[in-house]
């Protein structure tokens, strides 16, 4: 597992309010909130809607430098409201993150390789769980969960109990499954004849 990458961002304090926040969004600026267990006070301000853009472009875990007026917190975009209409960000919510204070987040699930059973074997690669909930100290947030799935066989699958999580604990239920293989349309024999076409 890799660590997240850090994003220096830069917020400014901003006035509470809906007419407030309809200038800001004007300006293509989007309202933000700053809070964590060791903030007193949430912090509300606002940042670049074209900076969150490029946070929100990549799918790994991303975290913050944050600077609003001198002083910088290290953060985690918990979570980002969006237009039904425009698709564009209208809320953006930033945890500060705290050495002792296990955080909660949503991780993505990336495979690498193609399977040998959808090479040979003609099966099908299934992957009913994209992104990972997690509950992690913030030294061992993960990037992303990068999985080999070249060594599975048609039949195989990989739960959420088989991978390795040191220091990290699941939220989701151990026996979820991540990735599977299943046997082609046809069943056994369309494997077997896809083995012959292979020899």
């Amino acid at each position: 597992m890799t660590s997240p990458e850090v994003t220096k961002l830069e917020g400014t304090p901003r006035d509470t309010g809906r007419r407030t926040s309809v200038d800001l969004r004007a300006e293509k600026r989007v309202p933000a909130v700053l809070y964590g267990p060791n903030v007193a006070e949430n912090i509300h301000f606002s940042v670049k809607e074209l900076d969150l853009e490029r946070i929100l472009s990549v799918a790994a875990t991303k975290l913050q430098d944050l600077s609003i007026e001198g002083t910088t917190h290290r953060t985690l975009l918990k979570n980002v409201e969006f237009d039904p209409v425009t698709d564009r960000a209208i809320h953006a919510d930033f945890y500060v993150l705290s050495d002792t204070h296990p955080v909660s987040l949503t991780v993505p699930v990336r495979l690498i390789g193609t399977p040998k059973g959808v090479l040979e074997g003609g099966g099908r690669l299934f992957q009913p769980l994209k992104t990972l909930r997690i509950k992690v100290l913030p030294e061992k947030i993960p990037a992303e969960f990068a999985i080999d799935v070249a060594h599975m066989e048609v039949g195989q699958m990989l739960r959420v109990s088989d991978l390795e999580l040191d220091g990290i604990i699941p939220l989701e239920a151990s026996t979820r499954t991540i990735v599977m293989i299943k046997a082609p349309k046809g069943g056994k024999k369309a494997a077997e004849e896809t083995g012959k076409k292979k020899k």
